[in-house]
């Protein structure tokens, strides 16, 4: 028996792809202006809120103040239209439906506003197999801190221990971990170049393994902090990955709302 009674996923990066998208734009917008976005200086923003803010670095690469005004709902709504062509990850749907055939409650926390969230989630139907949605207006400190892990089990009517988190970035594992829980790691597109802390097990994408089957995994100590057999996490192509120096902490965020949320200060974050 795994002992596991409730299941908690990231959002960003995890349940829908918002992160490339968010690189990509704000790639495009750093050679508009005639620069490269540094990927090091980006990872500080992903998985977290408010931990890279793109409109100041560059602003002080181009040793001027942007036109915010007029080029931030543009650069908002490449993004957006980038997020709604993308389709659900590979295996969210099966894993949140596997969950409720299992009895588990499942529920999402993310550094994003909790309103962003909902929206795609009720876009893509699968809001009524969530018993509770913790967005970043629901706790004082996000990811890396464990606060909305916490909230999400206190709301699952859970403790920790019983529960096991879904993240693709380094920020969210030290969030879940931090919060006593048992934890995936799904790296993406964007992440899979990342340093990741220890985590229970890592595997290419939700739709690697049934929810059973993982929770089996976890269930026995000594298969924890590996790699699935099945497939090793392997890098993806990503071009706006590929223009990107390396420069900056090899590790220390993880999520599209690297850029802070929408508005005059940086309104392309991935979570507005």
């Amino acid at each position: 028996m795994h002992g596991f009674a409730a299941v908690v996923l990231d959002f960003d990066g995890l349940i829908l792809d918002t992160e490339s998208s968010a690189l990509h734009v704000w790639s495009e917008v750093y050679r508009e202006h005639g620069h490269e976005l540094d990927l090091g200086l980006w990872q500080r923003g992903v998985g977290t809120h408010g931990g890279f803010d793109a409109w100041r670095h560059l602003e002080g690469l181009t040793g001027g103040a942007l036109d915010r005004a007029a080029l931030g709902p543009a650069i908002h709504e490449r993004h957006l239209q980038m997020c709604k062509a993308q389709p659900l990850l590979p295996g969210v749907r099966r894993l949140l439906e596997d969950a409720a055939a299992l009895g588990l409650r499942a529920a999402v926390a993310s550094s994003s506003s909790r309103g962003w969230v909902e929206g795609w989630l009720g876009r893509h139907g699968i809001r009524s197999l969530l018993a509770s949605v913790c967005g970043r207006d629901d706790v004082v400190s996000v990811k890396p801190a464990p606060d909305l892990y916490l909230k999400a089990a206190e709301r699952l009517g859970v403790v920790p221990a019983v529960c096991v988190a879904f993240e693709d970035s380094p920020n969210g594992v030290r969030a879940a971990r931090a919060a006593g829980m048992a934890c995936v790691a799904v790296p993406n597109g964007v992440t899979r170049g990342f340093t990741f802390p220890e985590t229970d097990l890592t595997v290419e994408s939700l739709a690697e393994l049934r929810l059973p089957e993982l929770l089996e995994i976890l269930g026995r100590p000594a298969q924890r902090g590996v790699t699935s057999s099945r497939r090793a996490v392997r890098p993806e192509a990503n071009p706006d990955l590929e223009g990107a120096a390396p420069g900056g902490p090899s590790a220390s965020g993880g999520g599209a709302d690297g850029v802070a949320p929408a508005g005059p200060s940086a309104p392309v974050e991935g979570r507005p």
